[in-house]
Parts: structure tokens; C-alpha cells; sequence
């Protein structure tokens, strides 16, 4: 089954916005057995989004269509859409209703201009969006069986999500019995992504034709997936299961962990489960450790707090940092590193204490510590353990590579 994508909007041709919808959908499409085979992005322009339209269904069953579905004068997909399928506007009223209750929750009466958000084309099926006032509209193209299929979804990114995960999707595979998937990751850290291709290669060519191995790299991390696909899921789980059982003992020391998408996703897991707390102290990271910890729900479980120690006075007034350590050493060093992830645990009586300090540039760098110098601590109450980092890249790799270091280093104490 194939899938085409069409993202309409000027701001996106001109990058104005990022365009996220794309991402986001290939990803639920491909979860759910189908296949995309195209994204496209243009602007509100009435003839192209015929011509793409038209493009689209001659090399797809399935076209999903975001954007343009306001009530202004450049939101054009609705009428574009209408003249399409040669069928006329109506007003809905359960497309209606959501439009006045979703403008009661705001504290807004219903204007003309907004009741327009309640037209569709006669010959779709009007699927309410929950979340805004903008309706997600299903057609159906005739000549084909089962029917191919035209799928117009609002362009807020939170609005088709929500509709995708929820409304589009399991249409979809309800009406074209689509194959089985079942995905499998695994963080891989320790060992670069072609050291990795070469190590597991002879098992890759021995998987069967059913499975399929992405390589998935990130600063820091390589994501191992798979991908079994067919019609029957129990067969496609015991040769997923076999096919682990053979990779363990050829790359299982640099696997540190299974069915997660992300390190801090793997942090979390392990500090839950061994119910213990964490406190981060930060200098050349300035807090990327603890927001992408943060930012997943449950952190509260287990995160303290933590310390951004940009300068050198907050390291020994906040953290306990020595004066003499710094004047030693310097703020980029391991004595320092090791007394900030000690300072931290100990002031905020967490469990675990991490660091980091270095040098993210561009600027910064000497001949003994260039650009890329981190060092990086985890300090328990058994013992402290350390780690410097050269890391190549900009500023935001830097910072990046850090942070992914630094979770592996942690996790595998916590494992430990």
C-alpha cells in the first residue's frame, strides 16, 4: 500500500515555519504497514494543488493533504477540493458544533467568518477535529477496489496528530487491510555506526526477507531498528525473537537498551525502576542535560533538580567547587567535573550527581584544551566516576554529544 504526502502552506515553502507534519506522518503511516512514497510541499495556490493532487493518486492509493483549512481568504483547500471531486459546500452541523463549542472554551461568540470552518464538500465524510475548529474531510475515489482514498487534515501540528493517531490511521487500515508491522529499537552507544555496520554485517545478511534493519545515527548513539513486516504477527514476533537471541552475543555490549526511542527515555526507565533520585550540575551544556530529562512526563519521579554553573563563582558558591581546584586545574578539568557532580548530589540529597564542563565554542579553545574538551562525572555515594570527551563539530553537536555521553555514562552505573 502506498502513501503520498501533500503540505500545503506558504509559510513552509519559505521556511518560515519547519515542517513537521511531514515527519510526523510518514512516521505513523509507516507504523501502520504503509508506505510512503512521496511528501511534497507547495503553496496556497489553487493549481497547484490540482496538479500535485492529480500526481498523487496516479502513483498512490493514499493522499493525505495538511493545511490550508482556515477561515481566510488564502486557506483555498476546501474550495480546491470541492471543484475536485465536482461536488459543493454545505454547512455540517456536527462540524458546527464543535466550532461553537470550541470557540465557548476560548470565551468567543461565533462569527460568519468562523462559521465557515463548518462547510464540506457534500461527498466526504466529515471527521470532527476535537481540537480546533478546522474538520478533517475523507474522500473517496471511485474506479478501484477498495477505493483510493483523499485525506484533507488541518496544518496544526497538535490538531493532525491527534487526528492521525486517532481517526485517520485505523481508517486506514480498516479499509485497506494493511500488513502486520512490528518495530524493534535499540540504543546502541560505545562503538560508531560503521564499526557497527561492520560488526554485525554477516548476521544483517542473514536476517529473513520479513525483517529490515535501519540505521538510525544521533550524537552519541546509533538506533538499531527493525522492522518485521507480514500478515501473520505471531510468526513476525518469534523471528524478531530469534534474531535478537543471535545479535546479543555479537554487539550485546554496546546495547543499552530496547523499545525506546531516546537515552533520556532509557534514564528515566532505569532510575525508576531502581527507585532512585538524580541532581545535574551543568557548565558548557547550560541545562540541555536536565531539560531533555524534563521534558518527558513522570521526571518528577525521579529528577531533584539541577544547577546551570556557568561561571566559575556559581561552581564554588553553588556547588562547593574548591577555589583551589579551579585555580589548579581550571573549570575544564576532571577535578572539577568530579566536584560538581559530588557538590550537586550532596546539596540537593540526591542519589546520583552528574556534570559537565568544557569548551562547546567556537570560541574558547587553547592548544591544551581546543574546542570540544568536555569533561563529564557521575558521582554516587559508593564512588565518582569520569570520562573526557573530544567532541568534533559545531556548538550544538557539541553540546549534543555531551548530553548523550553523558546519560550512557550514567546509565550504565545505574546498571552497574
Amino acid at each position: 500500500m502506498k502513501a503520498t504526502i501533500i503540505n500545503i502552506g506558504d509559510e513552509l515553502l519559505i521556511g518560515q515555519v519547519v515542517n513537521t507534519n511531514a515527519a510526523n506522518m510518514s512516521q505513523q503511516l509507516i507504523a501502520a504497514g504503509i508506505d510512503v512514497v512521496g511528501v511534497y510541499t507547495i503553496g496556497d495556490q489553487a493549481d497547484a494543488i490540482r496538479s500535485t493532487l492529480d500526481n498523487c493518486l496516479n502513483m498512490s492509493e493514499i493522499v493525505l493533504i495538511t493545511g490550508g483549512l482556515g477561515p481566510t481568504k488564502d486557506d483555498i483547500t476546501k474550495k480546491v477540493l470541492c471543484d475536485f471531486f465536482h461536488s459543493e459546500l454545505y454547512e455540517n452541523e456536527e462540524a458546527l458544533e464543535n466550532v461553537k463549542k470550541r470557540l465557548a472554551a476560548y470565551g468567543r461568540e461565533l462569527t460568519p467568518i468562523n462559521r465557515q470552518q463548518s462547510w464540506v464538500p457534500r461527498c466526504c465524510t466529515m471527521i470532527n477535529n476535537i481540537l480546533g475548529t478546522a474538520p478533517c474531510m475523507w474522500f473517496e475515489v471511485p474506479g478501484s477496489t477498495p477505493a483510493k482514498v483523499v485525506v484533507s487534515l488541518p496544518g496544526v501540528p497538535f490538531e493532525m496528530v491527534n487526528l492521525m493517531q486517532s481517526e485517520v490511521v485505523p481508517r486506514l487500515q480498516k479499509h485497506f487491510h494493511t500488513d502486520c508491522i512490528i518495530n524493534k529499537n535499540l540504543l546502541v552507544q560505545g562503538i560508531g555506526e560503521s564499526f557497527l555496520s561492520d560488526l554485525i554485517e554477516p548476521w544483517e545478511l542473514a536476517l529473513p526477507d520479513t525483517i529490515r534493519l535501519a540505521y538510525l545515527p544521533q550524537p552519541g548513539l546509533t538506533k538499531l531498528r527493525l522492522t518485521a513486516r507480514g500478515t501473520d504477527e505471531a510468526a513476525l514476533r518469534r523471528q524478531l525473537d530469534a534474531a535478537l537471541k543471535t545479535l546479543y552475543p555479537i554487539a550485546g555490549e554496546y546495547i543499552v537498551g530496547e523499545d525506546l526511542e531516546t537515552l533520556p527515555e532509557l534514564v528515566a526507565q532505569r532510575m525508576c525502576a531502581a527507585g532512585l533520585t538524580l541532581a545535574t550540575a551543568e557548565s558548557c551544556t547550560g541545562g540541555a542535560v536536565a531539560s531533555k530529562l524534563t521534558a518527558l512526563a513522570g521526571a518528577s519521579d525521579y529528577f531533584l533538580g539541577g544547577v546551570v554553573s556557568y561561571s566559575n563563582a556559581v561552581k564554588e558558591s553553588a556547588l562547593g567547587v574548591k577555589h583551589e581546584t579551579l585555580m589548579a586545574h581550571g573549570a575544564v578539568s576532571e577535578e572539577t567535573a568530579r566536584e560538581m557532580a559530588c557538590g550537586v548530589r550532596e546539596h540537593l540529597g540526591a542519589d546520583f550527581g552528574v556534570a559537565t564542563t568544557g569548551i562547546a565554542g567556537p570560541g574558547g579553545g587553547t592548544p591544551e584544551k581546543p574546542v570540544g574538551t568536555v569533561w563529564i562525572a557521575v558521582a554516587s555515594a559508593q564512588r565518582v566516576v569520569t570520562k573526557k570527551l573530544q567532541c568534533p563539530g559545531r556548538r550544538a553537536q557539541v553540546i549534543e554529544r555531551t548530553c548523550s555521553e553523558l546519560y550512557g555514562l550514567l546509565i550504565s552505573q545505574v546498571r552497574g
